[in-house]
């Protein structure tokens, strides 16, 4: 029987006149590993707090097991800042200590891209001082780690890691004995790390075997049990189960929830979007052309990021943008902006971006644009516009999507001034969409969301008839929002990842393999690689832009059959009850599908070569 390690009895914790927790429960046992979601502002950082004994129940009683090794990751970190990253990570260890322990070895590979901490100045040696954020959130966690723990307590773990990063942190925590309780709100890590959930709402926890598509069954089946037969139609939780479901089959490691149920629950659930509807309002909306790249370079102050890129984005494409930090994520999207704000006026360094005359962008950056702090929530909202139209004839006043994004009838008479970090990244997002823009660039739009809301906002992009570009780490929703996913692997180029993040772990895997068997060092997660040295010949050099210019053309040949299938998909269903016209269909449906095997096939040989 696994020994107890913490107890929660009849925990309450009041702030001014709201209860955060009301006669709160709870146990974590050895072996657990659990996830903990709600609302932002509904209790979560402070229940973790209280079990950690980081600060006291206004009522009730906390006990930890004796001789408990708890480790905890806070969202601020208590580094010295005038101690070396040695000092911190490795402590008093000698060198041929720590280097010939294992776990040392895998988790400074795993959170940094080496032993040698390629990327800080002096390696295990720089001071923390000058340090970023997000480089100090790597170390605070590698400290962690590295330790010997019984219980080990995460507050967004994932904050400042980038994919790879990420599927590192799921797989070693997996793999540890030790019990965990991580307060994130990356589905897709609570999917492959949690065992059990923890719902924080309104002063109680409710609890929940298995992970974050077990938490969604169950919470859709408690739902449908006391919804009226409408209210379960526009369910958002069922449409995600049906999403789970229906989607790629291993997004759980180990799926728990009953699979018939589930079925049958989702049952009259329609796809999250309708691909070809959504393309040809797009098409209305934004005509044949959106952004069209023609060797184009992209530079940040004197580094090359982009060469040679020819590219296009068309109407109603979803893109999903990732790759290393530095590698030029952001930078081409401000290069598609300016190219759009300023009319064209605005180029890159080198090529042309040529832009549609219909593109009306909004851009979601990382940084919160400034409102005057005496505005109220909806005054800052109407000021855009009092109504919004997004699409398919849904329309919504601005009092209305406030609702939909969390700001309740009260919350929208707070001053902005007043709001917290998280909420003015949501107020800033309603302000973009109420502008009723038709393409939409997102970068890192998940920052200080929590899932509800980021649920609220995959179904209104689900009907949203425009072209969307996302940058994020947050794989689940680079998965639920986009179509196609396209990578800059520090090379200079942009290339198209027809299995999408899973490639992409791949391709950087044996990357790092490649630097770790004896070529230039691998960069950390989160920095650009170094790219190989240049080929002396001009023929491989030739040969390499011939294959660039074909990779190319594989890919708008495959984004045109995609579009093509979508179109048939359609046909076939307004045609259900015509045999002969189906059957027409289903044999150009299946030689698309074989050419696009084959040209996959050829796309990635070519990949491989480069």
């Amino acid at each position: 029987m696994a020994t107890n390690l913490v107890n929660l009895e009849a925990v309450g914790k009041v702030y001014g006149t709201r209860a955060l927790l009301d006669g709160v429960s709870l146990g974590v046992s050895e072996g657990d590993r659990i996830g903990v979601v709600g609302r932002n502002g509904d209790g979560k950082t402070t229940l973790v707090r209280i079990l950690a004994k980081l600060e006291p129940a206004d009522d009730g009683r906390v006990t930890h097991a004796g001789g408990l090794r708890l480790g905890v990751l806070t969202q601020h970190d208590s580094l010295d800042p005038a101690a070396t990253v040695r000092h911190e990570v490795i402590g008093d260890m000698a060198d041929h200590e720590w280097a010939g322990n294992a776990r040392v070895r895998d988790i400074l590979t795993g959170l940094f891209g080496g032993l040698d901490m390629p990327g800080f100045p002096q390696g295990l040696d720089t001071v923390i001082g000058p340090l970023s954020g997000g480089e100090r959130r790597r170390i605070a966690l590698a400290k962690l780690l590295i330790a010997e723990q019984d219980l080990i307590v995460l507050d967004e773990p994932t904050n400042h890691l980038d994919v790879e990063g990420i599927a590192w942190l799921a797989g070693h925590l997996r793999a540890r004995r030790s019990a965990l309780v991580c307060v994130t709100h990356d589905r897709w890590f609570l999917d492959q790390v949690c065992t059990r959930m923890w719902d924080v709402q309104r002063g109680t926890v409710h609890e929940y075997e298995g992970g974050y598509s077990d938490y969604v069954f169950a919470r859709a089946e408690r739902e449908r049990i006391a919804a009226t037969e409408e209210a379960k139609r526009q369910n958002l939780v069922r449409k995600e189960l049906a999403w789970l479901r229906r989607g790629a089959p291993a997004r759980t490691s180990k799926p728990r929830f009953r699979v018939e149920a589930a079925n049958e629950l989702i049952a009259d659930v329609p796809p999250p979007r309708d691909s070809a509807e959504l393309m040809k309002f797009a098409n209305s909306r934004l005509g044949k052309t959106v952004f069209d790249l023609e060797d184009v370079t992209v530079q940040a102050g004197p580094k090359v990021l982009l060469k040679h890129l020819t590219w296009q984005l068309g109407p109603g494409d979803r893109i999903g943008l990732v790759g290393v930090n530095g590698a030029g994520k952001t930078s081409l999207l401000r290069a598609l902006a300016d190219a759009a704000y300023s009319g064209g006026e605005k180029q890159p360094a080198a090529g042309r971006i040529k832009v549609g005359r219909t593109v009306r962008l909004a851009y979601l950056s990382q940084e919160v644009a400034e409102l005057d702090p005496a505005w109220r929530v909806l005054e800052a909202v109407e000021r855009v516009r009092s109504r919004v139209d997004l699409g398919k004839g849904r329309e919504m006043s601005a009092s209305q999507l406030c609702e939909r994004f969390g700001f309740g009838k009260d919350k929208q008479w707070t001053p902005v001034g007043d709001l917290s970090g998280g909420e003015r990244r949501r107020l800033q997002l309603l302000r973009l969409l109420m502008d009723e823009p038709n393409v939409l660039f997102m970068d890192e739009p998940t920052n200080d969301l929590d899932i509800e809301t980021l649920t609220q906002l995959e179904d209104l992009l689900d009907g949203w008839p425009g072209s969307l570009v996302v940058i994020s780490h947050d794989r689940y929703f680079v998965e639920r929002t986009t179509d196609r996913v396209h990578a800059l692997l520090g090379d200079g180029t942009l290339r198209m990842l027809p299995r999408g993040l899973d490639e992409y772990l791949e391709r950087r895997e044996r990357l790092r393999q490649a630097t770790t068997a004896g070529a230039p060092a691998a960069a950390p997660a989160g920095q650009t690689a170094a790219r190989p040295a240049a080929k002396s010949s001009a023929k491989p050099a030739a040969l390499s832009r011939a294959a660039q210019k074909e990779l190319q053309r594989i890919e708008r040949r495959l984004e045109r059959i995609e579009e093509r299938q979508a179109a048939l998909h359609a046909e076939m269903a307004e045609h259900a009850t015509d045999f002969e016209k189906v059957a027409g269909l289903d044999a150009e449906l299946r030689e698309l599908t074989d050419e696009r095997d084959d040209l996959e096939t050829r796309w990635l040989e070519l990949a491989e070569e480069g």
